[in-house]
């Protein structure tokens, strides 16, 4: 009988696929959401996103499938689509998750990182101090994502990259309303982060980490009470004309 095997030697080609533009469409719209360019609570019309991202209704109508196959819109039968609202309780579960996977991150990174990983982490904070100085939200929100990937990735390791890798989204979205308040607090705990993790102190690295996560969570469940995000949308709400976005 003859081998079912390919030959070792054999070479193959992989065969390139272009993103499908449904996809493009979806990574845009779920972009402005975490950017809060569509807000919570938002009716989301098809024709007027159609406009803004220069593409048909059809893919548009595939993306808000996949967004609220996700969790990132809601579809209601006669009214339509909406920017979905986050309760209090999904918020407060997925932050205390997103403490407890990055506190061992930062153990793990005390006991891993080399010097050029810690050098990575300073010019982030850099970074991230240069964007709170220049009231630069959109700036803020991107180093303090990258810090906290870049923490996970000095790790080692290549599971708990995924798990955060899961929950990076959402706690983006979750950040970008409380960026200016954390402000330079945030990234004062950030240094004492990086010094703990640069003497190789990894329980010091682990306890600096709860208490910063800590801290952002309890910012933002604030920030919510005082401001109150919308459980239910109201019909008439339609999303703004004159909105600007990358056509995909």
């Amino acid at each position: 009988m003859p081998s079912t095997e390919l030959p070792q030697q054999m070479s193959a080609r992989r065969i390139d696929r272009p993103v499908p533009l449904r996809e493009r469409v979806y990574q845009a719209m779920q972009e402005l959401i975490i950017s809060r360019q569509l807000a919570p609570g938002q009716h989301l019309v098809e024709s007027e996103l159609a406009e803004m991202l220069g593409v048909s209704r059809q893919p548009i109508r595939e993306a808000l499938q996949l967004l609220n196959s996700e969790g990132w819109v809601d579809l209601r039968p006669g009214y339509g689509a909406f920017v979905h609202a986050p309760t209090e309780a999904e918020v407060d579960q997925l932050l205390v998750v997103r403490s407890a996977l990055e506190a061992e991150s930062a153990r793990l990174a005390a006991l891993n990182a080399d010097t050029e990983g810690v050098a990575r982490l300073r010019k982030l904070v850099a970074q991230g101090e240069a964007a709170v100085a220049s009231d630069d939200i959109d700036g803020m929100v991107a180093a303090n994502a990258e810090l906290h990937r870049c923490v996970t990735e000095l790790s080692g390791n290549q599971v708990l990259l995924d798990f955060v890798s899961q929950v990076d989204r959402r706690v983006r979205w979750y950040y970008t309303p409380i960026a200016r308040h954390r402000g330079n607090k945030s990234w004062q705990e950030h240094a004492r982060l990086i010094d703990a993790i640069e003497a190789g102190e990894a329980d010091t690295a682990a306890k600096a980490m709860r208490e910063h996560t800590e801290r952002t969570r309890e910012s933002y469940l604030e920030q919510r009470r005082e401001n109150p995000e919308p459980d239910v949308a109201p019909v008439q709400v339609r999303s703004r004309r004159r909105r600007t976005a990358p056509r995909v």
